[in-house]
């Protein structure tokens, strides 16, 4: 993992001191809401609807156990024993104290850590695959170039107010597991004929209110100028882009209405200026972070433990673990494990309590080098574990409420905060995702279904990424009252797509029953083999409509 040097650690400290002084210019009445507002949206803090939201930045999702245990200490001392882990994979606490803001940031400094553009106008947290670096298709680990563009773009002075937030994912992996498609930047990092690294950009990706997936506007770009082609692609928008009207101010729509092409000529005019200055990445640097991320000292073992394939046969529930929440590794005797944090209603999903981060702090300790993952999904990847290990770890995380055998499957849902919490929602999430978790609570049910994503979000901000769910959920007000629009069809991953609206929303209690009726439609027409996208697909929307809309009021219909 990347660690702090002095001129990191000293930002962090400073930011520090001076938010502290303006929390206590804004508490003593020094400041209006209206002037502090900008100064703590610099610093991730939010005010919601019952307090302030601090929502804490996880680099590309790599955290150490220590780490881990400042962020169970802070939701145990902070806010109410428990934090959410979101789709950028960032960290949200809900329940924040404005006068205990400053200790906290504090804290995450003695760790490495801060808040630090995670909101506003400017270059968001860059993601990438939460398997980077141990994934058998990787071609590249996209690791030290994300940290690289993280150091770039931390405290970037031209890009510190642009026209809207800016999201940027990078891949090195042959199967799409960063949602590169719908950012505003994605990039594709693979080795050309002759061995070297180069990337494929996109631009113009998103969801929101206008969801769009990226363009291709740069094949085989040479790594070197990865940050001198990003800068000329943000310098394009920061000159072009909308700042009339929030709802067109996203990348998304400047590429659009440009068209991919003449987009991709501004950008290559721009970085004609660009591409051999002080951002052009040397050899020197690239070496220097990617030490950071040099491979664990992995002990030498055969593919196969006695033990472990013993246990496979003999205890069905294991097997199911492996199969959903186990993962292949590129190092022979390990393998990657989810650990889920969608157990069903017990918790929202992507909350942890702190006994749980800092228990899962320890598994990482001990079984897999001291590290642990974040994925978009809002689950916790230990990424280096013995497969002779496997057993008495699914041991340790059943007595966490981190072994539920669902990943990637229709309980695994992925929601945002929703209505409980975030001013902006327009409709709760969490009571729908645990009133459908509660539905399908038949485990062995779920599983025969096969891969299927479920994705909720409380707004057309689409914090849960339902664009691009096999089912999609939007809350949505109607005259005062919470209602819901489904979607289906989207996928994320190399094809990604975006879901279609089926017909007119729900009320909250009709939920259960919808989703039991798309269900329904799936089992009754699916051959073989197929997963649900892949029925849909085939058979299309229609007869999934006539289920669900059969028993309504033909007005609805």
């Amino acid at each position: 993992m990347y660690q702090y040097d002095q001129y990191d650690q000293t930002i962090v400290d400073e930011r520090v001191v001076q938010f502290r002084d303006q929390v206590r210019r804004r508490l003593s009445d020094e400041l209006t809401e209206e002037e502090f507002k900008p100064l703590r949206l610099q610093n991730g803090l939010y005010y919601q609807r019952h307090a302030y939201m601090l929502r804490v930045a996880i680099p590309y999702g790599n955290l150490s156990s220590r780490q881990l245990r400042m962020l169970g200490q802070i939701a145990r001392e902070h806010d109410r024993d428990y934090g959410h882990f979101s789709t950028r994979t960032n960290i949200q606490y809900n329940w924040i104290k404005l006068e205990e803001s400053p200790d906290i940031l504090a804290k995450l400094a003695s760790v490495e850590m801060h808040a630090i553009q995670t909101s506003g106008n400017c270059i968001r947290n860059i993601t990438t695959d939460q398997f980077a670096g141990v994934a058998p298709d990787e071609m590249v680990d996209p690791r030290p170039y994300c940290e690289i563009l993280r150091q770039w773009s931390t405290f970037h002075p031209e890009f510190a107010w642009l026209p809207r937030k800016f999201k940027i994912a990078v891949c090195g992996s042959q199967e799409d597991r960063a949602a590169v498609l719908v950012h505003d930047i994605g990039i594709f990092l693979s080795k050309n004929a002759q061995g070297e690294v180069v990337a494929r950009v996109l631009a113009g990706g998103g969801m929101g209110r206008t969801p769009i997936i990226g363009a291709v506007i740069r094949e085989d770009l040479p790594w070197q100028h990865l940050l001198s082609y990003c800068e000329a692609v943000l310098r394009v928008y920061n000159r072009y882009g909308r700042r009339d009207n929030i709802y067109k101010a996203r990348i998304k729509i400047l590429v659009k209405a440009l068209g991919a092409e003449k987009f991709a000529k501004e950008v290559e005019a721009e970085w004609a200026h660009l591409k051999d200055n002080a951002t052009t990445i040397t050899q020197q640097e690239l070496d220097r972070v990617a030490a950071f991320f040099v491979p664990p000292t992995y002990q030498k073992l055969p593919d196969t433990d006695t033990s472990y394939e013993n246990h496979l046969l003999e205890e069905r529930a294991f097997a199911r673990w492996v199969q959903r929440n186990v993962r292949p590794h590129k190092v022979s005797g390990y393998a990657s494990v989810t650990l889920s944090l969608k157990p069903g209603v017990s918790s929202p999903p992507g909350d942890a309590t702190s006994a749980q981060m800092e228990a899962a702090a320890d598994l990482a300790d001990e079984y897999s080098f001291g590290e642990i993952r974040v994925a978009h999904e809002q689950n916790l990847i230990l990424a280096d574990v013995r497969k002779q290990d496997l057993h008495a770890l699914w041991l340790r995380a059943k007595a966490l409420n981190f072994a539920t055998a669902n990943i990637g499957l229709l309980t695994d849902i992925i929601a945002c905060p929703g209505g409980d919490f975030c001013s902006l929602a327009n409709a709760k999430s969490i009571p729908i995702a645990q009133g459908i978790q509660a539905r399908f609570d038949n485990l062995d049910f779920v599983y025969d279904l096969g891969d299927l994503s479920l994705n909720i979000s409380g707004c057309i901000n689409s914090c849960g990424h339902h664009h691009v769910g096999n089912i999609g959920v939007l809350g949505v007000d109607k005259d005062g009252e919470e209602w819901y629009q489904v979607s289906l069809g989207g996928e994320q991953g190399n094809h990604a797509k975006l879901a279609r609206v089926m017909g007119p929303s729900f009320k909250a209690e009709e939920m259960p029953d919808v989703v039991s009726k798309l269900i329904e439609t799936f089992v009754e027409q699916r051959h073989e083999g197929e997963n649900f996208i892949d029925t849909y697909q085939r058979i299309g929307m229609a007869p999934f409509k006539e289920r669900v809309y059969a028993a309504r009021q033909p007005a609805l219909a």
